[in-house]
């Protein structure tokens, strides 16, 4: 299978049942077998989920992808032993963060809701027509992506997050700032944009927020 049709629900469902890293190889980059430069869409959809992951305080370097042929057998075993080698120093999947398994299942439950999205915001605003690794990786590393990242992707993440909590029950924002590991303030910015949106609102009787 072409490196290109790994999608980011893939990886999210491995973490999500208890996989402690996830490894992708693809073709050598420039040497795409289908001429659709799909192991630069595995480089960019890489990326981007290292950044989501990292969002979720899961360690991105659980997430690593490799170019290699068919023909590199010795190449293939001296990466999959770095990485196993790599994976038992950094421990279990969230026991080696500090997350509880409750949360860390609903973090990456939280980002999985938003694949469709996601990959929208990488077509759109997060794709660039360059041919080389290390523009790729200057350009993900930017400060103008991380701001767009920001805006399109973790504000997006940080509010889905409110809204699975405010359908189990309604809450308070200190009590979403609890749950969440956020600022008062930072939940507060959320709420209001969700209000705007009509995805929430404050029930004065119980001074809480509900889902709308």
């Amino acid at each position: 299978m072409c490196s290109g049709r790994v999608d980011f629900s893939f990886v999210l469902r491995a973490f999500s049942n208890g996989t402690d890293g996830v490894f992708i190889g693809g073709c050598h980059l420039n040497e795409c077998h289908y001429i659709t430069d799909g192991n630069y869409h595995a480089l960019s959809m890489v990326l981007i989920c290292r950044k989501i992951l990292s969002s979720l305080q899961i360690n991105p370097e659980r997430l690593r992808l490799e170019s290699m042929s068919a023909g590199e057998g010795i190449h293939f075993a001296e990466v999959m032993n770095d990485f196993s080698r790599k994976l038992r120093e950094m421990g279990p999947l969230g026991k080696a963060e500090g997350i509880d398994p409750d949360a860390l299942q609903f973090r990456l439950e939280s980002a999985t809701q938003l694949v469709p999205y996601i990959k929208l915001v990488e077509r759109e605003r997060l794709r660039i027509n360059v041919r080389s690794e290390e523009e790729y990786r200057r350009f993900f590393a930017s400060a103008e992506v991380d701001r767009l990242f920001g805006e399109l992707v973790l504000d997006k993440l940080a509010i889905n997050q409110i809204l699975m909590l405010l359908r189990k029950e309604p809450r308070s924002t200190g009590e979403l700032a609890g749950v969440l590991g956020v600022s008062p303030t930072e939940v507060t910015r959320h709420l209001n944009n969700s209000a705007k949106l009509g995805l929430a609102r404050f029930d004065q009787n119980r001074k809480r927020y509900v889902a709308a």
